[in-house]
């Protein structure tokens, strides 16, 4: 492969291949992503903060969880991961695999929709402010139909077959713009499928937890599989990996066989991942609704009880008439 559209001389330029390398922040990281890493945090900082000022609670595991979403996100695109990205497979999957399972779960664990809901101040009566604007757009038709489990899980799997076993992987491949797209793409499409599976904020779509997980298990079978059928294939896939740089002393084939067992493996880590996250909201859901049954126990009881002595003094009434 010659040098890539937008990168030239990059077959010369990286080293061989390590983790310690890919890690390692780069002078030509993807500035965008970077600066919406930033964005995020400091919005959702502010909005922790106005609680905490408020007196209200807000679960330290939450905050925790979205900033460790927004490290994924910043260690796969603004690193050197994201140079080996446009050159080997191996890289580019591994950019493909925390977008889309690893860093979505951890952002929606965050639960920002939540807390922007408790942050922003309602508007004045008649206005219509950025509070109102969200749960207007929570319950418009358009998230209606981008959370069905009917849209979700087949834009999911047409992510991986559609893109990869296509043309259309190749051409994206040309340009670091279309790199970008895609690593763009694939974080919204692993936000909008485990949204309604696991998500802790509200949304339109929250079938009990039984139908959560049938959800997730209709999806990660088609995951695993396109992973095996990655590793197990005896010719490359995608062109654009054909002829990675020769200082790099990687062999295609071998490189797509690493690709594919990492497909393979993130299909199995979160899974677990959700699962636990599912069983713990579960668990948390079950223990509120004994509450309120033990609340409208003790409501009605003190209701019986009163009804039950306002009747025996009205008999004590009648006693002394």
């Amino acid at each position: 492969m010659g040098s890539m559209p937008g990168m030239p001389g990059m077959e010369h330029d990286l080293p061989p291949f390590s983790f310690g390398r890919a890690l390692a922040f780069h002078p030509s990281a993807n500035w965008a992503f970077l600066v919406l890493s930033v964005v995020l945090l400091v919005l959702y900082a502010a909005g922790c903060v106005r609680l905490w000022r408020r007196g209200d609670k807000w679960p330290v595991g939450r905050p925790i969880a979205w900033v460790l979403g927004l490290v994924t996100m910043v260690l796969v695109t603004c690193t050197g991961v994201g140079q080996y990205g446009m050159v080997l497979l191996s890289a580019h999957m591994m950019q493909h695999m925390v977008l889309s399972m690893l860093t979505p779960i951890l952002l929606l664990l965050g639960g920002p929709i939540t807390l922007a809901l408790r942050a922003l101040r309602p508007a004045a009566k008649g206005s219509h402010g950025p509070r109102e604007l969200l749960v207007a757009l929570l319950h418009s038709r358009y998230v209606k139909v981008v959370s069905h489990p009917a849209f979700t899980i087949p834009l999911f799997i047409a992510s991986l077959y559609g893109l990869y076993f296509t043309p259309i992987f190749d051409t994206l491949m040309k340009s670091e713009f279309g790199h970008f797209a895609m690593m763009v793409h694939f974080l919204a499409v692993g936000l909008v499928f485990f949204w309604p599976i696991m998500g802790v904020d509200p949304g339109p779509h929250r079938p009990g937890y039984v139908m959560r997980i049938l959800e997730l298990f209709v999806g990660m079978p088609f995951h695993a599989f396109f992973g095996v059928a990655i590793m197990m294939a005896s010719g490359l896939m995608v062109g654009t990996f054909a002829h990675p740089p020769a200082s790099l002393g990687v062999d295609p084939l071998s490189d797509q066989h690493l690709a594919g067992g990492l497909a393979w493996a993130f299909s199995e880590i979160p899974t677990a991942v959700v699962l636990i996250a599912l069983t713990f909201q579960w668990a948390k859901s079950e223990e509120r609704q004994s509450r309120r049954k033990d609340r409208a126990a003790e409501r009605n009881g003190d209701q019986e009880l009163e009804a039950y002595n306002a009747y025996l003094a009205r008999l004590e009434q009648r006693s002394a008439g």
